[in-house]
């Protein structure tokens, strides 16, 4: 059971803080508990059962956190070789539900290479990838403890420094 005030990934929402624990503020079932939850990147609140088959997990730490930007030259872009609109979407729609840092920075490369190839911009694929970056730069940015606006020099920083 998560506490008020941690910070865990709510599904595909990304970083949301456990704001309190208790009844929904509308009516509800009887003695559900649940986590009222408030993302880090956009507005409102999410509502999970406490006992919530949903995917949440803790917030990495901040040595996983360095570790894994370490690890990010190695990860390969997802790429999507077919060209049907639908598909492309299901695709990295997939990778999403992994819920890793790893496959939304396969996504953010993947994407941005399609983009560099196409020599055109998608607002889709554009959509995508900011969902992409604004998840991990969320998670990176609460591990790391800085501000989210800053996690990409930071990763850009500390692959230049290993190269």
């Amino acid at each position: 059971m998560f506490s008020v005030g941690e910070k865990i990934i709510y599904g595909e929402n990304g970083v949301c803080t456990v704001s309190k624990i208790g009844s929904l503020p509308m009516d509800g079932p009887e003695g559900k508990v649940y986590y009222h939850l408030t993302p880090l990147v956009g507005s409102g609140t999410y509502f999970a059962p406490v006992d919530s088959t949903a995917y949440m997990r803790p917030v990495m730490s901040r040595s996983e956190a360095e570790a894994f930007v370490a690890s990010i030259p190695a990860i390969e872009p997802a790429i999507c070789h077919d060209t049907r609109f639908n598909h492309v979407d299901a695709f990295y729609r997939e990778l999403f539900k992994r819920h890793s840092c790893e496959a939304l920075v396969s996504v953010i490369k993947g994407l941005h290479r399609r983009t560099v190839d196409r020599k055109t911009k998608s607002s889709r694929a554009e959509a995508t990838m900011k969902r992409a970056k604004d998840i991990l730069h969320g998670e990176l940015s609460v591990a790391l403890g800085i501000d989210i606006s800053e996690v990409e020099d930071y990763i850009a920083q500390s692959v230049a420094a290993a190269e």
